[in-house]
């Protein structure tokens, strides 16, 4: 059992440094909104990971990947948020960095929806986490532990990005066309995000 929780916590952790659609919203949420955003936004995503997991232990999740309609739902809920938030960052860059910053209410709530609204998300956690389940003990507590540290170990990845985020929004504060280039940037690849998982299939 050991042994099977080191290779979990190892791969986890390597799955969490991967870029996703979490990571590049925390990073466009704090180059536009600065480290309270950021923050704010990855209490967002932890949120939505951790419905994901309930779901995925009360086996909602399941049923999901098992429905064409369901899947295709979701899927085009949240590739549709995904390059709606894109076009709106597109579209603020060049703008006052005071008027960038929004509600502490919002920008939790778009984080929750940008990573509830992930099928790629539920697809991960149906097929990693059922690898390290023990039959002879009850499946939906282990997908429960499982899933709430790999989504702690996303919420420290999140954190990171969002501190580098933070810095480099402050060296750039003089720069406002570097700054407008980023914002730009970040926007283009929550759209580009957004059309990767409109065109994602059922594994």
């Amino acid at each position: 059992m050991t042994a099977h929780f080191g290779l979990f916590l190892m791969a986890a952790a390597l799955l969490a440094v991967m870029p996703g659609p979490g990571i590049f919203y925390v990073a466009a949420r704090t180059l536009g909104g600065g480290r309270r955003d950021g923050l704010l936004s990855i209490g967002g995503t932890t949120a939505g990971g951790l419905v994901q997991v309930a779901a995925c232990a009360l086996g909602v999740s399941a049923l999901l990947m098992a429905s064409a309609e369901a899947f295709t739902a979701l899927k085009i809920a949240g590739a549709l948020y995904l390059i709606w938030l894109g076009i709106a960052k597109f579209r603020e860059a060049g703008a006052p960095l005071d008027l960038l910053q929004v509600s502490g209410g919002r920008a939790f709530r778009d984080g929750v929806l940008v990573e509830a609204l992930n099928p790629k998300t539920a697809a991960f956690f149906l097929a990693f986490l059922p690898q390290f389940i023990d039959p002879a003990h009850d499946a939906a507590w282990q997908f429960a532990f499982y899933g709430t540290i790999s989504v702690a170990l996303n919420s420290l990845a999140d954190l990171a990005v969002a501190l580098t985020a933070a810095r480099t929004r402050s060296s750039v504060l003089a720069r406002p066309r570097l700054m407008r280039n980023l914002q730009r940037a970040s926007g283009a690849t929550l759209c580009g995000l957004g059309v990767s998982l409109l065109v994602a299939r059922r594994g």
